[in-house]
């Protein structure tokens, strides 16, 4: 007599396993997350082998030195690396669904399957969610635009300060370094099209990363083609004014051909000077600056290089099954423990002292229509 067995993928172990396979590959930022110093988002899992509430990134800056030639001593001549960390804590984050059975019967397994779509659905956008929220945090202050003014420039200010070198206000319409926040943008005025996102402001901005930022925001390496790419999360508002500026819609005509076989580009993406341009659409919901500027909406854009968002994962998703009400009703909750945080790291005297965001270059700039 031959044995019944359970289909693979409804067993639990199998349909998590593939839940967060397909978490990982379809969400919004899929292309830009990975386990490496390579990747916009670095992923770490090293809590699902032992046990622990937060987990540290390092940081090595890049040596700079002049290199000892011929006879010259090395030794005592030794550059210091200057290595600094980033503390990421997880947490427990959770949602479930429940069915009665005069609806439908589902079995603990299939009301797995069947739940399926709905809860990779909220789990994606749950991740997508934290990863806008993190590249909008200024310190502790959160980009919105009641938080910015309930802060009164107490911590938005002192941000400021310290990431003088990659915050970027619309064709320059303000000088970071002068350290007011509220100052900075009531600058940028709706009206003047200089200083809504453009081809030239998003230069500016590479420039800036490249350049002027210390240390420099490293760009990401394609495994594709080998070049180095930036890419800036544009604002939905920004991004529809740089759709029309004449320049970039010119240059998407040549750029075609490179955006395919390459993970780091989706539909829709656009391309100027190495820098890749992604409509991050939750933005519109967090971070649309209201009255905030000059008779109009800022918007905020994020030019991000190598580790600018930090991952940390303590246990992948998980799914579990309940009964309820005699029976009646069956449940199933999907949920993992894990953070997700902009990689802030020192850069005074102590470890943690005067905090810059490590990847990521944040601009400022006027929107042709308010929210």
């Amino acid at each position: 007599m031959a044995d019944t067995r359970a289909i693979a993928n409804l067993t639990p172990e199998q349909w998590d396993d593939q839940f967060f396979t397909e978490y990982l590959t379809e969400n919004r930022y899929a292309g830009e997350m990975g386990t490496n110093e390579n990747n916009i988002i670095q992923v770490k899992e090293n809590l699902t082998k032992k046990k622990g509430d937060r987990i540290n990134f390092a940081l090595v800056n890049k040596l700079t030195q002049d290199a000892i030639t011929g006879r010259a001593t090395m030794e005592g001549n030794e550059e210091d690396m200057g290595t600094r960390s980033f503390e990421l804590a997880v947490d427990k984050r959770r949602n479930a669904v429940r069915v009665a059975e005069i609806d439908e019967q589902f079995s603990a397994i299939s009301l797995r399957e069947a739940g399926k779509f709905v809860l990779k659905e909220w789990s994606m956008k749950d991740t997508e969610r934290l990863i806008t929220k993190a590249l909008g945090m200024m310190g502790s202050v959160p980009m919105t635009a009641a938080a910015i003014t309930a802060d009164g420039g107490t911590v938005t200010d002192a941000w400021l300060v310290d990431n003088a070198d990659r915050v970027f206000f619309g064709n320059s319409a303000y000088a970071a370094s002068s350290g007011d926040l509220s100052a900075g943008l009531a600058t940028l005025t709706p009206a003047t099209t200089a200083e809504r996102l453009t081809a030239a402001n998003i230069s500016a901005m590479k420039m800036q990363a490249m350049t002027y930022a210390n240390p420099k925001i490293r760009p990401v390496r394609s495994e594709a083609n080998g070049r180095h790419y930036f890419t800036l999360y544009a604002h939905p508002l920004a991004f529809r004014d740089l759709k029309g500026d004449t320049v970039i819609t010119a240059a998407q005509r040549e750029v075609s051909v490179e955006m395919e076989n390459n993970r780091l580009f989706k539909g829709g993406d656009l391309l100027w000077d190495g820098v890749i341009i992604k409509e991050a659409h939750d933005l519109y919901d967090y971070s649309t600056l209201t009255g905030l500027g000059d008779s109009g909406t800022v918007v905020p854009c994020f030019l991000c290089g190598a580790q600018a968002i930090g991952a940390a994962y303590a246990r992948r998703w998980r799914s579990k099954t309940e009964e309820f009400d005699y029976g009646d009703k069956h449940g199933v909750e999907i949920s993992a423990i894990y953070g997700i945080g902009k990689m802030v790291f020192g850069s005074g005297s102590g470890d943690r002292d005067d905090l810059k965001d490590h990847g990521v270059v944040t601009g400022f700039f006027a929107s042709s229509t308010a929210a």
